[in-house]
């Protein structure tokens, strides 16, 4: 029998009971849709903070506290570790120890920095850093100025807001000169950032920036930062100071064997090697467990085509009667397993895309972390539509082959 006849034949046996046909096809459904929409949320994730991590610009240079190995189990280390302390930032600064280093920007997180304004309160995200994080995100001021290196060495109580707060506590009027507290702690704003949104995964106009040195004796009160940002003359010198910076940290904290590092110095293609690392994996994870649902669908699939055989049995043995070969029924139940499944690909493939699709508008509606795009991997519907072929032949083989060994004669006489 030609493929066409056989082809006229399948799809007259699926629509005879479409409710069937129906039900079989949506595990398959379910589990392509659900690949294709993962994937595309985590290459839309990836995309994103990698752009953010590219905004800090490519000659800077980021000190993490505790190792950050690229063996996953060992990259919340950081999250736990004191290790970056004042002994450090004074040996980094030493020209002899890292002579193509530009500045340093220590940068300590104050939690639950609520800012006060009278009676007024703004849950703000308040850092203690230096000048050198405003170049380097190239932020621009909407009034007053920025904190000198004098007032960090002073240990001044001064602070510069963002635009929302600004908006927040006073309107049209200047906020320089004006009070507000945080943590108890009086500060004298002397200066407003200008509308900027999302930059480096932060919400500039929510942000609040302090002296590190005020930060660390009146409010934090801890003697460790919980990063450094540093940056090199050029972006060719980006591996030599790096080297340099690990160095010297190594002499500051008495550390022989680079494998015993309790810090980390990562470039901008380290961050970036390490983002796509921990997203690949969690990708993989994830799609592992969507593809489970593939499995449930194909176990449907056979499940159905083994009653479907039970209730065309003598269906079968007319056609086998009428010189229908072995061959010819085995094509047949195949050819309708794989129809079944190629058609829940497809139909997967779709609703994934759609999917994608509302999620990235629904992301970017909700979370102010930057443009979340929307990315359809092709490897992703190639992969979902292989497994839909390859599920509906593997689990189309066994109720098949049942049905191309009936007897004729058997089958014929079955009611």
């Amino acid at each position: 029998m030609d493929i066409k006849n056989s082809l006229k034949i399948c799809i007259k046996a699926l629509q005879s009971n479409k409710p069937r046909s129906i039900l079989t096809i949506l595990g398959i459904v379910i589990g392509i849709s659900s690949i294709i929409l993962i994937v595309s949320i985590g290459q839309g994730a990836k995309y994103l903070i990698i752009n953010q991590i590219q905004s800090y610009g490519s000659r800077t240079i980021s000190i993490e506290p505790g190792t950050m190995s690229k063996d996953i189990s060992s990259m919340a280390t950081s999250m736990f570790s004191d290790s970056l302390k004042e002994k450090d930032l004074i040996a980094l600064r030493k020209k002899s120890n890292v002579p193509h280093l530009v500045d340093l920007a220590p940068i300590i997180m104050v939690k639950g920095g609520q800012v006060v304004y009278q009676k007024e309160v703004f849950s703000a995200m308040t850092f203690g850093t230096s000048e050198l994080l405003i170049k380097i995100l190239q932020l621009d001021l909407q009034e007053g100025s920025f904190f000198t290196q004098q007032d960090i060495d002073q240990y001044a109580n001064v602070a510069v807001i963002g635009s929302n707060i600004k908006d927040s506590f006073f309107g049209m009027s200047s906020s320089i000169n004006k009070k507000i507290k945080i943590k108890n702690k009086t500060f004298k704003v002397i200066g407003a950032l200008a509308p900027t949104g999302q930059v480096s995964m932060m919400n500039i106009d929510n942000l609040v920036l302090l002296p590190y040195t005020t930060t660390q004796k009146y409010i934090s009160k801890q003697d460790h930062y919980e990063e450094i940002i540093a940056q090199a003359q050029t972006e060719e010198l980006v591996p030599r100071t790096a080297y340099d910076i690990a160095a010297t940290l190594r002499e500051s904290h008495g550390i022989t064997d680079p494998k015993n590092d309790d810090f980390s110095v990562l470039t901008q293609a380290d961050s970036i090697e390490m983002i796509s690392i921990v997203t690949g994996i969690l990708t993989i994870l994830l799609v592992s467990v969507a593809a489970i649902s593939l499995v449930v669908g194909g176990i449907g699939i056979m499940n159905i085509m083994l009653v479907s055989v039970t209730q065309r049995i003598r269906e079968i043995g007319l056609r086998k009667a009428v010189g229908a070969t072995k061959k010819d029924i085995l094509g047949q139940f195949l050819l309708e397993a794989i129809i079944l499944t190629v058609v829940g690909g497809i139909i997967g493939i779709i609703l994934g895309i759609l999917g994608g699709i509302i999620v990235s508008l629904i992301l970017n509606k909700i979370l102010s972390v930057g443009t979340w795009p929307f990315i359809f991997s092709v490897w992703a519907a190639f992969l979902g539509v292989g497994v839909s072929v390859l599920t509906g032949v593997i689990f189309g083989i066994l109720p098949a082959r049942k049905a191309a060994n009936l007897n004729p004669a058997e089958a014929l006489r079955r009611e």
